[in-house]
C-alpha cells in the first residue's frame, strides 16, 4: 500500500526533509553529519548548541512530556540527539515534534 521499497523510501526521505527544513530554519541545530551524501534517512542524528549537560536536560524535557522517548544520541556519538525518521513515522508526528524541539532548547538556555 506504500508503493514497495521505493515508496518506503520516499516516506523517509520525506520525514527527513521535514528535519532538514528545521535544521535550516534554526541555526542552534545542526546535522552531525555535515556531508548530506552520508547523513541516514532513517537514524537522524543532530548536534545542539548546548553542552553535554544541557542536551541531557532537553532530553528529559522531551521524556517528561512524553513528546519523543528515547531521543538521547548514541553512547558513542559526540553529545547529540536522534530522531528516527525512518518509514514507520508519520511525516506529520515529525512536524509535530519540531516546536517541541524549539520549546526543549528555549527552556534550557533560559530564552
Amino acid at each position: 500500500s506504500e508503493g514497495g521499497v521505493a515508496g518506503l523510501v520516499k516516506r523517509a526521505d520525506d520525514n527527513l526533509g521535514v528535519v532538514a527544513d528545521f535544521v535550516s530554519q534554526n541555526e542552534w541545530i545542526d546535522f552531525l553529519a555535515k556531508d548530506p551524501a552520508t547523513r541516514s534517512s532513517t537514524s537522524v542524528c543532530l548536534t545542539l548548541d548546548l553542552d553535554p549537560d544541557q542536551i541531557k536536560k532537553f532530553v528529559a524535557l522531551l521524556d517528561a512530556k512524553e513528546v519523543a522517548l528515547d531521543i538521547g544520541g548514541y553512547r558513542d556519538a559526540p553529545p547529540s540527539i536522534r530522531i528516527w525518521c525512518g518509514s514507520t513515522v508519520e511525516k506529520e508526528d515529525l512536524e509535530a515534534l519540531m516546536p517541541w524541539l524549539k520549546w526543549a532548547y528555549d527552556e534550557v538556555k533560559g530564552n
